[in-house]
């Protein structure tokens, strides 16, 4: 008999701890609001067992077995590599630079040549411009190449600003490349001015090639860096005496 009333106060107390616990349990839900919950990539956090404790400290939702924290996307900028790079933008060879010397100064002139005359220097590669009181404007120059030289004495006979171009025929037998007519401008290889000498096909002429001012290269023509043969053109006058050596 007593077994029996020890099994009844027994059974009596567990009754008591759950129904305790589903007040507990049935408090908080009440307590709690309920939220709209969406699925979010798992946070590292270690995994509590599941069921209420989860619930309390695990946020809510308890991650599938499986389910592998991600990072969000974050794109990241490319900077390609130095030898993409190179290989993908066209590769100017470098053109020498001129030597200072031909930079255009005043110098002493001992010749015996008039104020406005112009002595060229094929061999030195300078063009001078006689001044009063033994001085010259030396300016660096390009000459004929060999088998183009040429010496005499001219005179200015024309003057033109960015001149048009055409090719002479013995020059288009040479380069049948060549365009037959250019239109004067930043393009065209008789560069900005142009000095025609005589009634022959040469000429002191600007350059769109300033780096080629110092050698022997044209076909007889004498060429100048643009801003020299500017210079030069406001300095001299139709007739000019011209000396070629």
């Amino acid at each position: 008999m007593p077994n029996r009333k020890l099994l009844a106060l027994a059974l009596g107390a567990s009754s008591l701890v759950a129904i305790s616990s589903q007040a507990v349990a049935q408090s908080v839900y009440a307590q709690t609001p309920v939220q709209q919950v969406t699925p979010v990539a798992y946070d590292g956090r270690p995994n509590m067992g599941g069921g209420f404790l989860e619930f309390l400290f695990g946020g809510g939702v308890q991650p599938p077995q499986g389910y592998y924290q991600r990072r969000p996307y974050e794109p990241q900028s490319y900077a390609p590599a130095q030898g993409d790079q190179q290989a993908s933008e066209p590769v100017t060879p470098a053109r020498p630079a001129m030597d200072p010397k031909f930079e255009k100064q005043m110098v002493s002139y001992d010749g015996r040549e008039s104020p406005g005359t112009i002595v060229i220097d094929t061999n030195e590669k300078f063009l001078y411009l006689v001044e009063a009181g033994g001085k010259a404007l030396r300016y660096g120059i390009g000459v004929g190449k060999p088998g183009f030289e040429w010496a005499g004495v001219k005179q200015i006979t024309r003057k033109r600003e960015w001149p048009d171009w055409t090719p002479p025929d013995e020059m288009l037998r040479r380069r049948p490349d060549l365009p037959r007519h250019m239109e004067g401008g930043p393009e065209n290889p008789l560069g900005a001015r142009a000095m025609y000498l005589g009634s022959s096909l040469y000429r002191i002429h600007g350059s769109n090639e300033p780096w080629t001012i110092g050698t022997a290269v044209s076909s007889g023509c004498i060429r100048m860096r643009n801003e020299d043969v500017i210079d030069l053109y406001e300095r001299v006058r139709v007739g000019a005496k011209v000396i070629v050596s």
